[in-house]
């Protein structure tokens, strides 16, 4: 049969991933066509992951399909029969790194003909993204988004009976439950409760890569989540895009994201963190059911991206600056302690040093433990891809330079005020740096090494801090 041949040809269209209609989400249980199961046998699978939680609970979903048709894991490329790369679409040097291993992959297939290539996730909704991959990458045989994962059994059927298989489906999205999942870590877990977004920022692609919000069951995750608990995991991280959203879409309940930890605050598992917050959805019963400790961690993630409200408003975030310092000093006054941390675009088109300043000055009033900063990247389109952008790329790296040595300096304050405190630590494995040390994170979400006596990987373990550094805190286990 021709390579050439498509046994899937639909592309995506960002006029379509746009609408958002109030359709009832649909939801259904994953199986596998008894023609795909066993298919794998005798293959290797190289699973390759870009960008945030979110891909990488895509990927644990697809390794789990892949390993459910017989498929086993490998970590040396050229072994590979089918090579798979899960993309992030947020950032164009994100992208050219994507594009730039497809072409190193290209000569393993002449060394290895029968390897298949596909690449999925957010890249390939864009259209600028399919259209380069078939002009430039003829090679690659499976193309798909976000939106389909569950149908990538009939993808490598196909692609290994010598078709090609480009799916991308514009639309809103639906659920679907079961997936099987291979987790990367034996302790903690990644745990969707709903994917898409509809904040619309002007700089954002995701609403049009990750479809309209809608939330699962809460059902489905609190028996995740205790299934998790019994297996011995010991953290999950609940993932959306925006997690505060979690539940607006329900039409037969009133049950939000407040309602859904509390509920986990009663389950047998021992931390629960979550990712990614929006402040604008960041309500006072969300605050006050991370008031209720126990398994639930005092860190938040909380982007706030600009500290101008003019430039906010130009990135139709939906808040202002005074807005978003209330919910911090709500944060602060319901849990004392909590560690805070964010997100800051710098350089956004149309921002004047003064703007930028202003985000300085949010960054010393709230005194956030630790920021992604980042210099502003079109992305094709959205809305702030067609604004004028006349800052020099000198001054770009110049305010963000500038913005990390402020961010820098609060992050080992709020790493200083751990030394000489006992923290509980959830032990990773060893130190990257110090093979001799364990390493493992704090209920504060702090990277702790330490000197070990008996932890091991998945405990939970007391450690007395001794020296805290920015990025990390030195300790000793008692």
């Amino acid at each position: 049969m021709s390579n050439n041949t498509y046994s899937k040809l639909i592309e995506p269209s960002i006029k379509d991933a746009r609408k958002r209609r109030k359709e009832e989400i649909k939801f259904s249980i994953f199986d596998i066509n008894p023609k795909y199961l066993n298919f794998g046998v005798g293959k290797k699978y190289h699973l390759k992951t870009y960008g945030c939680q979110g891909n990488l609970s895509d990927s644990e979903k697809m390794a789990g399909i892949l390993e459910a048709l017989g498929f086993i894991a490998t970590d040396i490329e050229t072994e590979a029969d089918f090579v798979l790369f899960n993309t992030c679409a947020i950032r164009e040097n994100a992208e050219e790194r994507v594009f730039g291993e497809l072409g190193r992959f290209q000569k393993f297939l002449k060394q290895k003909p029968d390897m298949i290539i596909g690449i999925c996730g957010c890249m390939p909704q864009e259209e600028k993204t399919v259209r380069r991959l078939k002009k430039s990458f003829p090679y690659v045989k499976v193309v798909f988004g976000t939106h389909n994962i569950s149908s990538l059994p009939e993808y490598v059927y196909d692609a290994f009976n010598g078709q090609k298989v480009v799916e991308v489906l514009s639309i809103e999205g639906n659920i679907v439950e079961n997936i099987p999942v291979k987790r990367d870590h034996p302790a903690k877990a990644w745990v969707d409760i709903m994917y898409g977004c509809d904040e619309f920022c002007t700089y954002c692609i995701v609403p049009y890569t990750r479809g309209k919000e809608r939330s699962r069951k809460p059902e489905s995750i609190i028996e995740e989540v205790e299934a998790l608990a019994k297996a011995g995991y010991v953290e999950v991280t609940l993932l959306g895009q925006n997690v505060n959203a979690y539940g607006k879409d329900f039409t037969d309940r009133e049950y939000g994201f407040a309602n859904l930890l509390e509920d986990l605050n009663k389950t047998n598992i021992k931390r629960i963190r979550y990712t990614t917050s929006h402040p604008r959805d960041l309500d006072l019963a969300t605050i006050k059911a991370m008031a209720l400790g126990g398994n639930i961690m005092p860190n938040l993630h909380l982007p706030v991206q600009s500290g101008n409200n003019e430039v906010l408003k130009r990135m139709n975030r939906k808040y202002t600056k005074e807005e978003y310092m209330e919910k911090i000093n709500l944060l602060k006054e319901y849990v004392p302690g909590i560690s805070i941390t964010t997100d800051i675009i710098v350089a956004f088109p149309g921002e004047t040093e003064e703007q930028f300043q202003d985000t300085v000055e949010l960054v010393k009033e709230v005194e956030f433990e630790g920021a992604f900063t980042f210099i502003y990247s079109p992305r094709e389109g959205t809305p702030a891809a067609n604004y004028e952008n006349l800052l020099t790329e000198e001054q770009k790296h110049d305010r963000l330079n500038r913005l990390n040595d402020v961010v820098n300096a609060h992050s080992l304050k709020g790493q200083m005020r751990f030394e000489n405190q006992v923290v509980e630590v959830l032990v990773e494995g060893p130190s990257k740096n110090n093979p001799e040390l364990l390493c493992g994170y704090s209920e504060h979400n702090k990277l702790v090494n330490f000197t070990p006596k008996n932890a091991k990987v998945g405990d939970l373990v007391k450690v007395k801090i001794i020296k805290a550094y920015s990025w990390h805190l030195l300790g000793e286990e008692l």
